[in-house]
């Protein structure tokens, strides 16, 4: 299968050619099934703490096929869990270290591509979020009230009044907005074949167009074992990076859930529009909606769009038909019509493609040391940061086990996430979820206050249910 028609895809430096697939049997220290950015981060942090290490990666198309070479580009220090359900469960001291975890790894990252000499348009221009409507304006003030009160600065997050804002960036109806210096924009696809890249040159064997139908834990008498159409692969550990597509695996339909994120992108715009609306420092850009949109300025002065509303697919089922959704791609330019009235601009790409949610929106990092297993995910759309912090806890738990580390401490490791219900709950569940959404942000645009449909979305996803 050739990597999807995205605007990533199409404005690489060259086509992408596959690697060889696996045909033989082999033995290694560790395999990896998947080639994005979980996978590869994981080889690389393995490598560089042990080169000695035999590493594997097998990935069912190319590496960065699926999310890692779609998404936003927004490598932000977000979590999918609230700042307050963290603090909960996990107490004060790990909610802080791991907001200081994910703001410094947005700096890292940036140093990592400079490092391994990967060119992926990294611009850390802090992210904007504007509020739109009386009650985005009061929630997102409260939110910057609530940080202050957990100590965090201004410098980290601040309310920009409208005049403010609209400095940074003039969108319609504009009441203010917060501002964070904590993300940078990216070219996802630029980032994740130039990790594919740098991790060959480390010593990692990388193997494409290699399905893994079955991972097996290791017994008394095999080591933990990854199974494919042509080949089996022992090895003392087996990591599962495989994000969106973990449902396709046997027995993990309900461990992840498949959430369709569609995007465009615009044709190259002239200066002049940027000198009327902002952007000037390639701020990512969003407002407080329920129903999630993001977007970025590239390289090349495109606005590249995105945003949720696309359907859960009954059974968790992954297709490439559903990358593409013509009436969420309407919406989405009409959104960015409605953001930016005097946009004018024809859109050249649309794409789309699955990220993966679990059940209580937690993100994880898990090594079995006794059956190998290992497995790493559930970023709901925050992966760009959040995969390589969770690949450093992974490598440190492989490489030192016996030694906790600043990674190995961060509250999602060794979490083990309660599996999504049943079919047709799931699917119920989720779909009312969308419609909440949905239904929130009318009523809000409309009456300026805050909808109940937004407090009904959080106790329908009850985050860490029992």
């Amino acid at each position: 299968m050739q990597p999807p028609a995205s605007l990533w895809w199409s404005t690489l430096d060259e086509p992408v050619s596959a690697r060889a697939s696996l045909r033989a049997e082999i033995d290694v220290d560790v395999a990896i099934v998947g080639g994005g950015f979980t996978g590869l981060w994981s080889a690389r942090e393995l490598l560089r703490r042990d080169p000695s290490l035999r590493v594997a990666i097998l990935e069912r198309e190319v590496c960065g096929f699926g999310a890692s070479g779609r998404n936003g580009g927004w490598a932000s220090a977000l979590y999918p869990v609230s700042d307050p359900v963290v603090r909960r469960h996990f107490g004060d001291e790990s909610a802080d270290d791991l907001r200081v975890a994910l703001e410094e790894a947005v700096v890292d990252l940036g140093t990592a591509l400079q490092e391994d000499g990967i060119d992926a348009h990294y611009r850390r221009g802090g992210t904007f979020v504007g509020a739109r409507n009386e009650a985005q304006a009061t929630r997102l003030k409260k939110s910057v009230q609530d940080a202050r009160l957990l100590g965090v600065t201004c410098e980290d997050l601040s309310w920009l009044d409208p005049e403010e804002a609209r400095e940074r960036v003039a969108m319609s109806s504009l009441l203010g907005a917060t501002f964070s210096p904590h993300c940078a924009r990216i070219h996802p696809a630029r980032l994740v074949r130039g990790l594919s890249d740098v991790v060959e040159a480390l010593g990692a064997t990388i193997y494409e167009n290699t399905p893994v139908t079955r991972i097996l834990p290791a017994t008394r008498r095999q080591r933990a074992t990854l199974v494919t159409p042509f080949s089996q692969v022992s090895a003392q550990y087996v990591i599962r990076a495989t994000e969106g597509y973990t449902p396709t695996l046997a027995g993990e339909r309900r461990t992840l859930v498949p959430l369709y994120s569609l995007m465009i992108a615009t044709e190259p715009l002239e200066e002049s529009f940027f000198a009327e609306i902002g952007l000037r420092h390639y701020e990512t850009f969003a407002d407080d909606r329920n129903l999630i949109i993001y977007g970025q300025r590239t390289e090349d002065n495109r606005l590249a769009f995105g945003g949720r509303g696309a359907p859960y697919h009954f059974g968790s089922v992954v297709e490439p038909r559903f990358d593409a959704n013509d009436r969420v791609f309407a919406l989405l330019e009409s959104t960015l019509h409605e953001l930016f009235p005097t946009f004018d601009a024809r859109v050249t790409h649309r794409w789309g493609g699955a990220l993966a949610m679990p059940r209580d929106l937690s993100p994880f990092v898990q090594v079995d040391h006794e059956s190998g297993l290992c497995a790493a995910g559930g970023y709901t759309g925050d992966g760009v940061v959040l995969s390589r912090v969770a690949a450093s806890a992974l490598a440190d738990l492989i490489t030192a086990p016996d030694e906790e580390t600043s990674f190995t401490r961060l509250p999602f490791v060794q979490h083990r996430a309660k599996r999504w219900e049943a079919e047709p709950l799931r699917w119920m569940g989720i779909s009312a979820g969308l419609a909440l959404a949905t239904l929130a942000d009318r009523t809000e645009k409309r009456t300026g206050r805050e909808s109940r449909a937004g407090g009904m979305l959080d106790r329908l996803f009850d985050q860490f249910p029992p």
